[in-house]
């Protein structure tokens, strides 16, 4: 099996679904949330934009100290997160190109002030990161749903999608 080739193709497939959301942007609602809990809408987006320039970090670090200054390119427009989706895409997928198999075993973790937070494999801390794209443009699917925003579809057609 060719898990790099697998993860190229993840990749692409969760970049093509993303870009259909972000298309969807509205403007003039960067600070919406549903919740006092909740991310603010361009905070979730610029987040799940940012993931896919994950697998450059994952395959040339050892770990991620969150302490040490993990701080995304702040986003103020539709187009910021556009731009940014291309470039983090554009590395992604550069350093899985790059990359061998065996660079996949070797270990990755997520730190906070040198404590080990979480640990992988740097295959299952991209995976990892591919779950989070999901998970959060899930997230982004309900803000939209919430601002009567048309909902893309994901993995097949959405209601919007199917109703017109």
């Amino acid at each position: 099996m060719d898990t790099l080739k697998n993860l190229k193709d993840e990749l692409t497939e969760e970049y093509n679904t993303t870009k259909k959301f972000l298309n969807n942007f509205p403007k003039d609602k960067n600070d919406y949330a549903p919740h006092t809990k909740s991310m603010k809408l361009m905070d979730l987006t610029t987040h799940i934009v940012d993931i896919f320039g994950w697998p450059q970090v994952i395959l040339n670090t050892d770990y991620l100290d969150f302490a040490d200054g993990y701080n995304p390119e702040k986003m103020g427009s539709k187009e910021d997160l556009l731009q940014l989706l291309e470039k983090q895409y554009k590395a992604g997928m550069e350093a899985l190109e790059n990359a061998k198999e065996a660079d996949l075993k070797l270990k990755w973790s997520i730190r906070m002030n040198g404590e080990k937070i979480m640990e992988w494999s740097k295959y299952g801390a991209i995976r990892h990161g591919l779950n989070q794209v999901t998970h959060h443009r899930a997230q982004l699917g309900v803000y939209y749903r919430l601002l009567d925003i048309p909902v893309p579809g994901s993995y097949g057609p959405s209601a919007d999608a199917q109703n017109g």
